[in-house]
C-alpha cells in the first residue's frame, strides 16, 4: 500500500501528515504520493518545515508544564473543579488518567517520524550542484530527531530509538537501554554541529530566526552530555562524545557564536518589561520555538503558543496580565530563594500582593493559590485592559504568540561553567560571573564557583523554563527528593517525591496495551 502525504499551506508552514487508505482508488489533486513527491529542493524544504511544525505542539500536558509541576518550583494549580491530573503530576501520583503523558510520547514520536521521512528521501532529490544545501537539511533534520528523542528520554528513561521509519513488522519494538538512544542522539547532534556553518540567526528581522544553527547544536550536545553523564554516572556521552569534546563544543559557543546576554534580564520577557521588551529575535536566544497569532481562533492550526494560557492568572485579566487558567502556581520557596537585589525574581514571578493586585482566589476558583504565578511567558493586556491577543482578533487560549526559549546564552554560560570545573576553574568562574553580574547589575555579588553554586544559579536564572526538574534528577533521586518534598504548608501543598520512580514519569497506558506487553510500565507506577 502506498503512503500518501497531504500538503496543507498553514501560514508560512507546510504540515505533512501520513494518510491511510482513503485515496487508494482515486488520487485527489491536493495530494502527492510520497514515493514520487521528493524531487526538488523545495520538496525537501517542505518536509523540513513539517518537522519544525511539531515543535509548536507545546501546550497543556507538554514537557514544559509537566516538568515544572513536578519540580520544587511549582504546584499543580488550575481551578478547584479542574481535572486531578495536574495535582497528580505535582504529587507523583498516577490514578485518574492513565494516559496523562500521552501527548509527550505522541508528539515526540511524531517529530521523530517526520525527521526520518525526510532523511530517507534526501537522496531522491535533484540537488544539482548545491550539495551543501542537502547537508544543511540533513543536519537540521538530524538535530530535530535528536531533540525529540531527548524530549522523550529525559521524561521516560528507556525509550524506543528510531533511526528509520518502521515497517509493520516493527510495530511492537521493545525499549532499548539508555546508551543506545543517547548514542543516536549524540551522533545526530555531532553531525549537526560539525556540518552547519557559523550563521547566527538571532538578529532583528532575520528570516531564518528559529532555525537550527551550529551554535544550537553545540549547546544541545552539552545539555545532553550533562544530563546523561550525571544521571547514568558515565564518563562520556554514550561512547560518542568525551568530556573534552563537550567542553570544546560549549566553549566554542561562548567564544565564537556571536550570542550574548541582553543587558537587562527583565527585557527578555514581555510581561516583565512591556515597552522595553528586547524582542524575541534577540542576541541571547540560541534556539527558540517560534509562534505567531495568525490562527485567529482556528483550532486546527498550531501557529499560536498554547501553553501561555495555562499559566496566566485565572478568572480574568488583572493589571497588565491577561487571563488564563491558573496552572502551575509558583512555590513561595522559589520566590524566597532569590537574594535581595536580584532583578530576576520580579522579572520571573508575579507577586500579587507585592504588586498591589487584589487576586481573590476564592472568587476566581484558583486551586493551590500561593500568591505567586508565572511572569515569564504570561500574556499581557493593552492599555485598555483587553488581552492583546484578543484585541488582534485571536483566541486567548490558542493564539498567543510569544516564542518559547529552549536555549538561552545564559544557559550556555552556566553549562560552560559546569563543564569547565576542575580543568579551567578561572574560565568557569568568569562564565558564572557574567550571569550574576547581569542579574544584580553590579559586580559585588560574585561568589566562588562550584557545582552546588552553579546548580542553584541555574534554578534562579532558568526558573520556569523547563530545566529545573531535570537538573534535580540528574543529580540523583535523593537530591530531587530533598528539594521537592513539601510537608510544611498543609495538606493542599503536600508533595512527596517517590524515589522508586527513579525520576521517570509513567508511560501512557495506551502504549503499553498497543505494544502487547513488549513495553512495560516504568518502576514505581
Amino acid at each position: 500500500m502506498k503512503t500518501y502525504i497531504k500538503l496543507f499551506a498553514v501560514s508560512s508552514l507546510f504540515v505533512l501528515g501520513a494518510c491511510s487508505s482513503d485515496f487508494l482508488d482515486t488520487e485527489p489533486s491536493t495530494t502527492k504520493v510520497e514515493e514520487n513527491f521528493y524531487k526538488t529542493p523545495n520538496d525537501a524544504y517542505q518536509g523540513l518545515v513539517a518537522i519544525y511544525d511539531v515543535l509548536q505542539r507545546e501546550a497543556y500536558g507538554g514537557p514544559l508544564l509537566i516538568s515544572e509541576q513536578a519540580s520544587d518550583d511549582c504546584f499543580g494549580g488550575y481551578g478547584v473543579a479542574d481535572a486531578q491530573a495536574d495535582i497528580e503530576w505535582d504529587r507523583f501520583l498516577y490514578v485518574t488518567n492513565k494516559d496523562m503523558n500521552a501527548d509527550v510520547w505522541k508528539n515526540s514520536y511524531l517529530g521523530i517520524y517526520r525527521a526520518n521521512i525526510l532523511l530517507e528521501n534526501l537522496s531522491k532529490i535533484n540537488w544539482g550542484a548545491d550539495t551543501a544545501l542537502k547537508t544543511r537539511y540533513e543536519a537540521e533534520a538530524r538535530f530535530l530527531r535528536a531533540h525529540f528523542h531527548f524530549q522523550a528520554a529525559k521524561m521516560f528513561g528507556d525509550i524506543i530509538p528510531l533511526d528509520h521509519t518502521i515497517s509493520s513488522t516493527e510495530f511492537q519494538l521493545p525499549r532499548k537501554p539508555a546508551e543506545v538512544t543517547y548514542a543516536l542522539i549524540a551522533n545526530d547532534l555531532k553531525f549537526a554541529a560539525d556540518n552547519l556553518n557559523n550563521d547566527n540567526y538571532s538578529q532583528k528581522g532575520n528570516a531564518n530566526y528559529g532555525r537550527i544553527t551550529k551554535w544550537a547544536a553545540e549547546a544541545y550536545l552539552a545539555r545532553t552530555f550533562l544530563f546523561y553523564t550525571d544521571y547514568y554516572k558515565k564518563a562520556d556521552l554514550a561512547g560518542v562524545i568525551t568530556k573534552a569534546q563537550a567542553i570544546t563544543y560549549i566553549n566554542d559557543v561562548v567564544s565564537n557564536s556571536g550570542h550574548g546576554l541582553v543587558t537587562d534580564f527583565a527585557n527578555l520577557w514581555l510581561a516583565a518589561s512591556f515597552e522595553n521588551f528586547a524582542g524575541e529575535d534577540n542576541t541571547e536566544m540560541v534556539w527558540a520555538v517560534r509562534f505567531n497569532g495568525s490562527g485567529k481562533g482556528d483550532w486546527n492550526l498550531n501557529e499560536g503558543n498554547r501553553f501561555q494560557v495555562n499559566i496566566a492568572p485565572r478568572g480574568g485579566s488583572i493589571g497588565r496580565y491577561a487571563t488564563g487558567w491558573g496552572g502551575a502556581t509558583v512555590n513561595p520557596k522559589l520566590y524566597n530563594a532569590y537574594e535581595a537585589g536580584d532583578t530576576r525574581r520580579d522579572a520571573t514571578i508575579i507577586n500579587y500582593a507585592g504588586e498591589g493586585l487584589n487576586f481573590n482566589a476564592e472568587a476566581r476558583e484558583q486551586r493551590q493559590y500561593t500568591g505567586y504565578s508565572w511572569k515569564k511567558y504570561c500574556p499581557i493586556t493593552n492599555a485598555a485592559g483587553v488581552a492583546v491577543v484578543e484585541a488582534n482578533g485571536g483566541n486567548f487560549q490558542i493564539d498567543n504568540y510569544q516564542d518559547y526559549a529552549i536555549i538561552r546564552y545564559a544557559d550556555v554560560l552556566l553549562m560552560a561553567a559546569e563543564l569547565n570545573l576542575g580543568t579551567n576553574t578561572a574560565l568557569a568562574q568568569a562564565d558564572l560571573d557574567k550571569v550574576r553580574d547581569r542579574a544584580f547589575k553590579n559586580t559585588t555579588h560574585r561568589i566562588t564557583v562550584s557545582k552546588t553554586v552553579i546548580m542553584n544559579e541555574r534554578r534562579l536564572e532558568l526558573a520556569l523554563e523547563g530545566q529545573r526538574y531535570f537538573d534535580l534528577i540528574r543529580q540523583g533521586v535523593d537530591v530531587a527528593k530533598a528539594a521537592i518534598d513539601n510537608n510544611d504548608a498543609g495538606s493542599e501543598f503536600a508533595v512527596t517525591f517517590r524515589t522508586e520512580t527513579l525520576g521517570w514519569l509513567p508511560l501512557p497506558q495506551s502504549q503499553i496495551v498497543l505494544s502487547n506487553g513488549t513495553i512495560t510500565q516504568n518502576p514505581g507506577w
